[in-house]
């Protein structure tokens, strides 16, 4: 009921409706469509029949498929029931009264329909997974009631309820079935129990909070369609390699590890990142040279089984000045982000915060003990690689993970998508980047090399209030309208007269003038 008044049933059979299009053509492209809510409806969308048939599957305990073919057809042969449908879910389910949701009994469905040849499975979730296999019981508000255990409370609702989800998950990841969530919701979820089974399976979670049919339905489809077109593998397996002296301490990231070398990935894509810490555990020659190898196996979208092979030699140096000349800085800040996330769930967030203060204190300390020249004891003396690591700290420690008032959710969901960020996505996440937006068509000189304008530092020196402006962190926009800007570029901007005429949910609009060409020639960049 609730995704279907939200307009997110809509929203979703819309986008999955112009993204079919995208899909890759050949015989291998094959697809299904099931919807659930206090039972499991199956679709059989074989070409013979008039019109898509409806299967109902009541038995949310012990759940199983109605049919072993017609539930899931080559692509071919039911694009026009396939569109047929997709137009007649929302207004076949519009009086909807169930409020009841079988998450873990549809996703389990699902699986037995596809577990034969794996592959990709997208989930649209949009209330507390309430019946049948992995009922959850809303948490939150036990959490709260109970405000002395608060901290710890608070910790445990970040940790899965129980072990349903994870179970599921290792089973997916055996047959190779890679799960997208796309959580609207206008509630809690329990994201922390429901991101298990992308976490395992090598998928992701998208989170629409609060869903706005409105504003984001528009994302979904751009989230959905890049889902499917982006450069992307299947039935994955892959293992890192050191030379002698080192070793593979723990591999971070979206995977299934069933044995200790090995990661195994239903599904890969170019979004993905893994983190993999080494541990040094024998004496290394001054001056040899330390390799690494990182080799992974899989299928393409067309079938064929590939091999990628990186591998990376570095010098063995005994002297820690080279070290810090050679330090990484993204890299370095990327691993601080990653171990405060898996801290999180178990750990105090003060006692969090600390331990990534604590980071970045000795790595300076160690730098200006052994490597600086003696210099005053009030002077700040930092390595050249590394100067930005205490303002990336500072803004990790303020960042949504870490914060003590982030909606537990929140605080899920940010956790889950830290695990799985490359290093480039990272430092935007806790230091977004800021541009002045009142003076786009002014300063803009042809010969730029980018759309982008340059970025400002975050502090209040560089904000007046006759301006506006654009943060964006990679996942959100914010635009920032000092109280006393010019009504003329507002109206230019956003077609009112007054900061007060704006709605609460607002669509940026292209309007007729430089400015706002300019402007959303920016945000597209950006979301490009």
């Amino acid at each position: 009921m609730n995704a279907v008044q939200t307009g997110a049933t809509a929203a979703a059979c819309s986008a999955i409706k112009q993204v079919i299009t995208d899909l890759p053509e050949g015989p291998r492209t094959r697809v299904g469509v099931a919807t659930f809510d206090s039972t499991i409806h199956f679709y059989n969308l074989k070409r013979a029949l008039q019109q898509p048939l409806m299967l109902i599957v009541p038995d949310v305990q012990d759940v199983y498929t109605p049919l072993q073919t017609d539930v899931i057809v080559p692509l071919s042969e039911c694009r026009q029931h396939l569109e047929l449908l997709l137009e007649s879910i929302p207004t076949m389910f519009q009086n909807n009264r169930t409020s009841e949701s079988a998450f873990g009994a549809a996703i389990k469905a699902a699986f037995l329909a596809m577990k034969d040849t794996g592959g990709k499975l997208l989930v649209f979730q949009s209330v507390l997974p309430s019946i049948g296999i992995g009922a959850l019981s809303a948490r939150e508000a036990e959490g709260r009631t109970n405000i002395s255990a608060g901290e710890k409370e608070a910790q445990k609702l970040l940790q899965p309820a129980d072990k349903t989800f994870k179970e599921l998950a290792v089973e997916f990841a055996e047959y190779q079935v890679c799960v997208d969530v796309f959580v609207t919701t206008q509630t809690y979820v329990d994201m922390a129990s429901i991101s298990a089974i992308p976490r395992t399976t090598g998928g992701q979670v998208y989170y629409y909070y609060p869903f706005s049919a409105l504003s984001d339905s528009a994302k979904l489809y751009n989230d959905l369609r890049w889902n499917i077109t982006r450069p992307q593998g299947f039935e994955a397996v892959m293992r890192l390699r050191c030379s002698q002296g080192i070793q593979v301490q723990e591999y971070y990231g979206n995977f299934c590890k069933r044995i200790p070398t090995d990661v195994d990935l239903p599904g890969i894509d170019c979004d993905k990142t893994f983190m993999v810490t080494l541990k040094h555990d024998d004496k290394l020659q001054d001056g040899s040279e330390c390799a690494f190898q990182c080799a992974l196996l899989y299928t393409t979208v067309h079938g064929q089984r590939r091999i990628r092979v990186i591998t990376l030699s570095l010098p063995v140096t005994s002297m820690l000045s080279n070290l810090f000349r050679a330090a990484d800085l993204d890299t370095q800040f990327c691993c601080f982000l990653k171990h405060a996330a898996t801290e999180v769930p178990s750990k105090p967030l003060p006692l969090v915060r600390e331990q990534v203060t604590n980071l970045c204190i000795n790595a300076l300390f160690s730098y200006r003990k052994f490597c600086a020249t003696v210099s005053s004891s009030g002077q700040l003396i930092l390595p050249e690689a590394l100067k930005l690591l205490p303002l990336y700290t500072l803004a990790l420690t303020k960042s949504t993970g870490l914060r003590t008032e982030a909606k537990i959710d929140e605080r899920s969901f940010w956790i889950n998508y830290v695990s799985s960020l490359s290093a480039p996505l990272a430092i935007p996440l806790v230091y977004p980047r800021m541009v002045a937006i009142h003076d786009l068509d002014s300063k803009f000189q042809e010969d730029e090399e980018s759309v982008i304008p340059s970025f400002l530092p975050l502090s209040s020196e560089h904000i007046s209030d006759d301006g506006i402006y654009l943060l964006e962190n990679g996942l959100d926009c914010l635009i920032y309208i000092g109280d006393s800007v010019n009504p003329d570029i507002i109206r230019r901007l956003f077609g009112v007269a007054t900061v007060e005429e704006i709605p609460t949910l607002f669509v940026l609009q292209q309007h007729d003038n430089p400015l706002s060409k300019k402007l959303n020639e920016v945000i597209n960049e950006i979301r490009r």
